[in-house]
């Protein structure tokens, strides 16, 4: 590790995809700083495109578990976020800069999670648009936004680890 580690890149090492979770409920003043840290990842242009949807309710986090691929952890998890983007708020009103604007916010809800001690996932949405027209009117979302990702939330059990992805073999300097 590097002279220059610090709290901040050793948070980023050990963020794990969590799927497991306790019963104990995440509060709302948690979510909410979870949701401040994501909105203040950077967008083209200031845009901030997101729009943030907070479930917590556990019969509606069971049906997302079974309806959604890759989901299953929603069915212990004790809130979500769903991560969601307005084109039309982004730069240029481009789905392109919404949807890369969004996704930064949605890595940085992960980071922090992990750095208070919860555990998260990072499940798509978009842009499967059967999955997309599911979540639209399962929420009520408008036509407008797009639903990207669900975040399950929750104290961990404990069983997942970080994985190392460092590959040297695709940095390149200067010249490939």
């Amino acid at each position: 590790m590097s002279e220059y580690v610090n709290q901040t890149i050793e948070t980023i090492f050990k963020r794990k995809t969590v799927r497991d979770f306790t019963d104990k409920p995440v509060s709302k003043e948690t979510i909410e700083e979870l949701i401040k840290a994501g909105m203040a990842a950077p967008t083209a242009v200031n845009s901030q495109p997101w729009e943030f949807i907070v479930v917590t309710d556990k019969n509606m986090m069971k049906e997302f578990a079974q309806s959604l691929q890759f989901s299953r952890m929603l069915d212990t998890a004790t809130a979500a976020i769903i991560v969601c983007t307005d084109p039309q708020k982004s730069k240029d009103k481009d789905l392109n800069y919404a949807v890369i604007d969004a996704t930064l916010a949605s890595e940085n809800i992960l980071i922090a999670a992990e750095s208070v001690g919860l555990g998260g996932a990072w499940v798509a949405i978009y842009p499967k648009n059967t999955v997309v027209d599911y979540m639209r009117k399962t929420l009520n979302i408008p036509e407008s936004i797009i639903p990207l990702n669900v975040i399950p939330l929750g104290f961990p059990v404990g069983n997942e680890k970080p994985k190392n992805k460092f590959n040297q073999n695709v940095i390149h300097y200067e010249k490939w």
